[in-house]
């Protein structure tokens, strides 16, 4: 299961370790699409509308608890590179203790919040009884949504990106037939759908279990489960910051979503679609920031901060080229890929307009995340909730809001400032890798 990602070329290594990780992220995405797919073909639009909310605050909170994964993956990354199997072992049984802890506190809380969840998401009213059903079971089932979580931060800090494909893509087959089952044959609504989540997460942790039975792969001693400060410490340094800025991220599309809802359904409908779309292309670059995290803190922990640093330049052209090829697919076909989801003639030429300005974001947003990547491969994620959270403040909410309101007839201005943010972000970036380097050479630490 363990990968060295230490030696051999850099660039096979990324190319290798991100593959599979691509594909995760591609499979968690169809997941994600999945429910509300299977209750379109059953179920009437209130059904539809239940599931579309459930799945928004479950999407964000299981992006949250990725983040904070994050730290889970530096601090076994690290230590794995340095070859200190104690210390390995003791960052898996301190991310077990941390994460059964947290899902405990999350599921309690969370479904005594039901209620307010649901107003909070201004659902309509035709749809708040299922919503509620949806949210009570996925939030009943958090345990397993966490324990899935845990187990891929594990394998991906141990060099293996392979192993959490094959389960995201159990978890996949299984949810699909099983929303076929709880919807179509028994139809249970946006409560079977949720089940079929909850239970297609359970699977693919059981099979998870199975394949470190067998492989033997990782030791836990019940002195391991013990907190240590230091571990504890090292995991929420990275973590906790990622987190933060996910969540913060989810909230900046929340917010241009309702000011794309104020200028009128065609231009709402137009942004929802076109966010979808960017969601697909937005999965290499989000490879990107996991693979640098995980190489470079193999790297780090083996004292070869050379590699590191070509890691995150390997990284960054990477980013640029596939940028530069979508953006140039996309110029030529925004109206007929906005067309795939809606025959409405209006909604497609308002949505090509605005995915011809963000489409720009797909290069842009790919350097930034090299950067978050390598900034918490050094164990300084704070730099990446920096750079994001000042990003989504200064630029990107209040260009939306402004270009919504000083372009009123095109929706290409608001696409435009997403792509902003994410420029504005490289700089905060550049500044801060400077600063960074500078910092090394005068401590005389990672001067390569």
């Amino acid at each position: 299961m363990e990968k060295d990602l230490t030696k051999g070329s850099v660039l096979k290594n990324i190319l290798l370790f991100s593959l599979p990780y691509l594909l995760s992220y591609f499979l968690q995405t169809l997941y994600g699409m999945a429910d509300l797919f299977i209750i379109g073909q059953y179920e009437p639009v209130a059904a539809t509308t239940a599931v579309s909310v459930g799945s928004q605050v479950m999407h964000m909170l299981t992006v949250m608890i990725v983040g904070l994964a994050m730290g889970s993956t530096v601090a076994i990354a690290q230590a794995v590179g340095a070859g200190d199997r104690a210390r390995a072992s003791g960052c898996v049984g301190n991310t077990v203790t941390l994460f059964l802890a947290l899902s405990v506190v999350l599921t309690a809380a969370l479904l005594l919040l039901v209620g307010p969840i649901v107003r909070v998401m201004a659902t309509p009213q035709e749809a708040v009884v299922g919503a509620q059903a949806y949210l009570r079971i996925c939030f009943a089932g958090i345990p397993f949504i966490v324990a899935y979580n845990i187990l891929a931060s594990i394998f991906r800090g141990m060099g293996d990106s392979k192993s959490p494909l094959y389960f995201i893509f159990v978890a996949c087959a299984a949810n699909i037939a099983l929303d076929y089952l709880f919807i179509g044959a028994m139809h249970m609504g946006p409560a079977g759908a949720a089940l079929g989540t909850t239970l297609a997460q359970a699977v693919s942790v059981g099979v998870s279990l199975l394949v470190i039975l067998r492989r033997r792969a990782i030791r836990v001693s019940a002195r391991d489960l013990r907190p240590q400060r230091g571990i504890m410490g090292q995991i929420l340094r990275v973590g906790v910051p990622v987190t933060l800025q996910d969540g913060f991220i989810q909230v900046s599309f929340v917010v241009i979503t309702i000011i794309a809802n104020h200028r009128g359904l065609i231009d709402a409908a137009a942004v929802g679609i076109v966010e979808k779309i960017m969601g697909f292309l937005f999965l290499f670059p989000s490879t990107l920031l996991s693979s640098v995290s995980a190489i470079g803190a193999q790297n780090l922990g083996a004292g070869k901060p050379a590699r590191v640093t070509q890691t995150l330049r390997y990284a960054v052209w990477m980013a640029l080229g596939f940028g530069a090829v979508v953006t140039a697919v996309v110029e030529f076909a925004a109206a007929p890929m906005v067309g795939l989801f809606t025959p409405d003639a209006l909604v497609v030429a308002a949505g090509a307009q605005y995915l011809r300005g963000y489409v720009l974001d797909s290069c842009f947003g790919g350097v930034q995340f090299s950067f978050s990547g390598y900034f918490c491969a050094r164990g300084k994620s704070g730099l990446s909730f920096l750079h994001n959270f000042l990003s989504i403040a200064l630029v990107r909410i209040p260009g939306a809001y402004l270009a919504s309101k000083l372009f009123p007839q095109t929706l290409f201005p608001m696409g435009l400032a997403s792509a902003a943010g994410s420029l504005f972000s490289i700089l905060v970036c550049v500044i801060a890798y400077a600063i960074v380097r500078r910092n090394d050479r005068k401590e005389g630490l990672y001067a390569a």
